[in-house]
């Protein structure tokens, strides 16, 4: 049976470090010190994006960990309209590698619909806790 913890955090810049440091929290309590870094780093881009891209003003976003003995998941949910996209990018551009970092740390990634927006989710295949 997967542990869970989630956490709803406001459209605020400050949200992104505020949803690494819930992701820490978690991963320490999980007793969970594989890919730390690289897991931390995911969700606070995927977090970003919720609050540059994702949600919209006055809304909160979701940050939600699940872990079972395969795969440790990130989803970060939000309410705005479109879909994340990992786009090609000029090496002198000075943002938007983003979701290309995401796919490249993670084993797994998707943007599943959830009715109203959608959530951005993904999984390291080798963490244990």
């Amino acid at each position: 049976m997967p542990v869970i913890r989630q956490q709803r955090f406001p459209r605020a810049r400050a949200s992104v470090r505020a949803a690494r440091q819930f992701a820490g929290d978690a991963l320490a309590e999980w007793g969970v010190s594989e890919r730390r870094d690289d897991i931390r780093l995911c969700v606070s881009e995927l977090a970003a994006n919720a609050v540059l891209h994702g949600a919209p003003t006055g809304r909160e976003f979701c940050v939600r960990l699940s872990l079972d003995e395969e795969v440790l998941w990130i989803e970060v949910r939000d309410s705005g309209s479109g879909r994340p996209v990992v786009e090609r990018v000029d090496p002198e551009a000075q943002r938007g590698r983003g979701l290309w970092l995401v796919t490249t740390l993670a084993d797994e990634f998707e943007v599943r619909d959830a009715g109203v927006g959608k959530s951005a989710c993904a999984g390291f295949k080798t963490v244990s806790g």
